[in-house]
């Protein structure tokens, strides 16, 4: 199922014995497009700090009460190892954290996680070390949720609009659409793109440029929210635009390199 990143956050992470906060941000990879970390926002318990939880750990979310909860204690989230609230997430940093919960490297295989398609997977498979978990890095970077929300969408004719959500499977944990609303140009409606469909990003200027011209995207199949995008509304846009379905793909799950 797909979930949608803002209605997700301010979600409550509840850990082994009590909650450490809530959802405030997601990061997700530039490669795969996946969501590697929350960011949680924990109040006066670790003020200061930027508290990463991945989806390595996290149990069956109950989306009826809006909680996630999260299999580690208050104790291991407090001595993991620190970052300040500002500070990027680099590799190393990623490498050390991880060693320190004990979990495989979700970048050391060819799938989504690592040798995986699902985090859960990785909780007890610390099977690597520094130095070559390093070496098989990938050329990846992670980028905020919060801070690619407004970016313009640029099709190959004509701007279409900006980024106002993403929606996320719920068990890959891959971003499968950007929502993008068109209100300056097709009043009141708003339109999926799905990674795939990407041409390039430019950091910098917070432009997406999509393999789409304008009258396709004005002819697509309009998204609504809070409705869920079923399998029968996604085969309706994957015709649409030609592209297609990654559900019939197997023999990767990562999206073009960007």
């Amino acid at each position: 199922m797909l979930r949608s990143a803002k209605e997700m956050k301010n979600y409550v992470l509840q850990a082994e014995d009590g909650r450490i906060g809530r959802c405030k941000d997601f990061l997700f990879d530039d490669n795969f497009w996946a969501i590697r970390y929350m960011v949680a926002s924990t109040g006066q318990w670790l003020p200061g700090r930027k508290v990463l939880i991945s989806p390595i750990p996290l149990g069956k979310p109950d989306w009826f009460s809006k909680l996630f909860p999260v299999r580690l204690t208050k104790k291991q989230i407090e001595h993991a190892p620190g970052l300040d609230e500002d500070a990027p997430v680099s590799k190393q940093y990623e490498v050390d954290w991880t060693q320190y919960y004990g979990w495989g490297f979700y970048w050391s295989g060819t799938h989504t996680w690592g040798a995986h398609t699902i985090p859960g997977l990785l909780y007890d498979q610390d099977d690597m070390d520094n130095k070559s978990a390093l070496n098989k890095s990938r050329d990846d970077r992670l980028r905020s949720v919060h801070e690619v929300t407004g970016y313009h969408i640029q099709a190959l004719d004509h701007e279409i609009g900006h980024v106002e959500d993403f929606l996320i499977q719920d068990k890959t944990w891959i971003i499968r659409y950007i929502v993008v609303d068109t209100r300056n140009w097709l009043p009141g409606k708003k339109v999926l793109v799905a990674p795939t469909w990407i041409i390039s990003v430019d950091w910098a200027e917070k432009v997406v440029n999509v393999d789409l011209n304008k009258k396709q995207v004005e002819n697509s199949p309009e998204y609504r929210p809070p409705s869920l995008v079923d399998r029968v509304y996604e085969e309706r846009l994957h015709q649409h635009y030609g592209h297609p379905k990654y559900w019939e793909e197997t023999f990767t799950d990562k999206p073009k390199k960007l």
